[in-house]
């Protein structure tokens, strides 16, 4: 078998995390993949891989995957450097991205990528669940916060700011936390996904603390956070992609903006052996672009930011 055939056979297996996902992906039955693998490990005389209840990589295996990635990314540089560039925006893109962030912003920019190129066949997963590049065949995804360490390659777009905020109505009824010692006198509004035990991380004199605040709701819904926030019914921690239009409109105002918690960054992910791919490149060129840095979704409020940023710099111990 051709080489460069067998070296996309393993790295696919790979990236699949099994044999039954890679034989989808390849549209080739299983025992066709099962047995060109064999017949790569028995060319090598090494095994690459484990096999057993779970499927896994042996030292050998990470090595010659890291290297078919860098020879198979070479490959697709070289064929793409004598093709138009508008030729390869074909085939399919699987893309997945945020509920949250795509109502308002990410799913506009991603119509306007389709309507841009007529031959790119997209499909679209906009949700809030945790997408694993790994085990679900999408080709790039979009997310919002800190990166785990992985294998995956991530390119960051903008900051992913995180405010804490409430309604007029609710300040002035409950009073303004001016430290986050003040939250367990204070009605919490908590994201499932990331706080579901009530506890809020913030920063205090540099350093990340853990502060409990009750429980008033809980959602894996940043727009019903929102919402609920609005309402007045307690404190929330808000992206600024959701919440800048309430804030702008006096609807939400920012509480303890010192303390501020970190949402990390806005990034695009995709494996390693889909690095040199021009479609992966070409959309996450563009969502950077119509995004900006900083983000478009903060212009509206960049008077209270930088009120936010000479704050901190005037009482850097807090």
């Amino acid at each position: 078998m051709n080489k460069f055939v067998e070296m996309q056979l393993f790295v696919t297996v790979v990236d699949a995390g099994s044999m039954t996902e890679a034989a989808r992906r390849l549209g080739t039955p299983k025992s066709v993949v099962s047995e060109r693998l064999q017949q790569l490990e028995r060319r090598l005389g090494i095994a690459l891989l484990v096999r057993g209840r779970k499927m896994g990589i042996t030292d050998p295996g990470q090595i010659f995957y890291a290297h078919c990635v860098r020879i198979l990314a070479q490959v697709c540089e070289a064929e793409d450097a004598v093709l138009d560039a508008q030729a390869s925006m074909r085939g399919q893109l699987r893309v997945a991205a945020p509920m949250a962030a795509s109502v308002r912003y990410l799913g506009p920019m991603l119509a306007a990528f389709a309507a841009r190129y007529p031959d790119l066949r997209m499909e679209l997963d906009l949700s809030d669940r945790y997408v694993n590049m790994h085990d679900e065949n999408y080709d790039v995804a979009i997310r919002m916060g800190n990166l785990q360490d992985s294998t995956l390659v991530a390119r960051p777009i903008t900051i992913n700011r995180h405010l804490v905020c409430a309604s007029p109505a609710y300040l002035a009824a409950r009073g303004m936390p001016l430290h986050p010692d003040q939250l367990g006198e204070h009605d919490g509004l908590l994201y499932g996904n990331r706080e579901p035990q009530g506890t809020w991380q913030l920063q205090v004199n540099g350093k990340v603390e853990s502060f409990r605040i009750r429980n008033r709701l809980c959602t894996d819904s940043g727009h019903q956070l929102l919402e609920a926030a609005k309402a007045g019914l307690g404190l929330a921690i808000l992206p600024t992609f959701l919440a800048a239009d309430a804030i702008a409109a006096n609807e939400l105002r920012i509480v303890m903006p010192a303390f501020s918690p970190s949402g990390g960054v806005v990034s695009a992910i995709y494996r390693q052996s889909h690095r040199a791919s021009p479609k992966i490149r070409t959309l996450v060129n563009f969502l950077a672009e119509q995004i900006g840095d900083p983000p478009v979704w903060e212009q509206q409020i960049r008077a209270e930011l930088d009120a936010i940023g000479t704050e901190r710099s005037e009482n850097p111990n807090q």
